[in-house]
């Protein structure tokens, strides 16, 4: 939360916290809001400086750090905690919802969840529980494939799916003990050990084709840990190809969505972003589709499909008109 985007939100947070507090010491603090010491004074000065209209010295709030502890006076009128606006108890009740869902905690005793779902709505008022009470959260899956996953997380039994692989354009068989379901970026994939691939793997549900529950003991190898998936499920190799493209600011979204190697600002919002395609397939289509807010500039081989695939739609498009 360093970001100047979040400094008013944080300074606003940052004041309750060290009026109930007294005393804190600058490290601590710093820990606690995932900043460096530097930062935190930065934003201390500032607070500093704010207060009632006026600017007097006893309209503004009063800090010091003298020694490494911090204490703040005068600041009582915006030492109450932030409440959370109805789109944003309504998004986390939505979240709660769909993590009550999950298999994994079908298992885990005592009523946690539940009742820091209720403490929730009671905190964010009526408007909040309405709104997030009308949404229905359901997972986007093949048919059968959800009930059957959680059958086979359940008890504990490997796997058989036709799965499908939009990159190459085929259905291929695998066997999986599955270990785990993720929610990322809104898609629901199970996590298991792959023995197609020897290695694990994360399919999405609405690509399964077909599952079967097999009557063997799911058995993962030693080595099968979870995959780290807080930046998002696409994970490129070293040795995937690197591909430059440079897109107009509508386009740089591609910089925010996929783990690049590279940016170059060209200015009027154009970028050069580098990145490594985890096959040409998948580049073509993210080409075609950013249209004209991007380009593939290399390699050339690249950008000559890209072209040749575009002028093929072009032309379908012509001879239906």
């Amino acid at each position: 939360m360093s970001g100047s985007a979040d400094r008013l939100p944080r300074l606003l947070a940052l004041v309750p916290y060290l009026m109930s507090h007294p005393g804190a010491q600058v490290g601590e603090v710093a820990e606690v809001f995932g900043l460096s010491e530097k930062q935190l004074i930065d934003d201390l000065q500032l607070v500093w400086m704010c207060g009632l209209p006026g600017h007097t010295p006893g309209d503004l709030i009063d800090v010091s750090w003298d020694g490494g502890e911090i204490l703040i006076d005068n600041a009582d009128t915006i030492a109450r905690p932030l409440r959370l606006g109805i789109d944003e108890a309504s998004a986390l009740l939505v979240a709660l919802r769909m993590l009550a869902a999950m298999p994994e905690l079908a298992e885990v005793p005592g009523d946690a969840l539940p009742r820091v779902v209720a403490k929730l709505e009671r905190a964010a008022g009526e408007g909040a529980a309405e709104v997030s009470s009308q949404v229905a959260v359901d997972v986007d899956a093949a048919p059968d494939a959800l009930p059957r996953v959680r059958d086979g997380l359940n008890r504990r039994r490997r796997l058989s799916l036709r799965y499908y692989v939009p990159g190459r354009d085929e259905v291929t068989p695998r066997e999986v003990d599955p270990m785990r379901l993720v929610v990322v970026d809104g898609r629901t994939y199970l996590e298991g050990w792959c023995y197609r691939a020897e290695a694990m793997r994360l399919f999405r549900l609405d690509r399964m084709l077909g599952v079967e529950v097999l009557d063997v003991p799911a058995d993962p190898p030693a080595e099968a840990e979870p995959i780290d998936v807080a930046q998002g499920v696409f994970r490129p190799s070293p040795t995937d190809e690197l591909v430059e493209l440079e897109v107009s600011a509508a386009g740089r979204w591609v910089a925010e969505y996929y783990p690049c190697e590279g940016l170059t600002e060209l200015g009027e919002g154009r970028l050069r972003i580098t990145l490594r395609a985890r096959d040409e397939d998948w580049i073509v289509k993210l080409a075609l589709r950013l249209g004209d807010t991007g380009r593939v500039v290399s390699p050339p081989a690249m950008a000559e499909r890209v072209r040749a695939e575009a002028e093929r739609a072009l032309a379908l498009y012509a001879h239906r008109s």
